[in-house]
């Protein structure tokens, strides 16, 4: 089982992505290289949110509390939901 973390934009959330992103790219690359983020990006064009995917509810749970992107309003409202991958190996 993964689970999927789900970020919708703020109203206002594009305005501040530039001053956030650094922060935000740095604990994305902590968490894949750690090992407990396979995936994550955003969707639609423009930008609607984003979606990653994480090997645990915890790491989900971390990675949120301490994004520069929820701390700093640029996300609006994020969930976590379980996934039953199908053709997981």
């Amino acid at each position: 089982m993964k689970f999927l973390m789900f970020y919708e934009l703020a109203p206002d959330g594009l305005s501040k992505v530039q001053a956030n992103l650094p922060g935000h790219q740095s604990r994305l690359r902590e968490f894949h290289t750690g090992g407990s983020l396979l995936m994550a990006g955003p969707y639609g064009a423009p930008p609607l949110g984003a979606v990653g995917i994480f090997t645990s509810r915890e790491a989900a749970d971390e990675f949120i509390a301490g994004d520069p992107f929820v701390l700093n309003g640029v996300v609006g409202k994020y969930s976590i939901h379980e996934w039953f991958e199908v053709l997981a190996p």
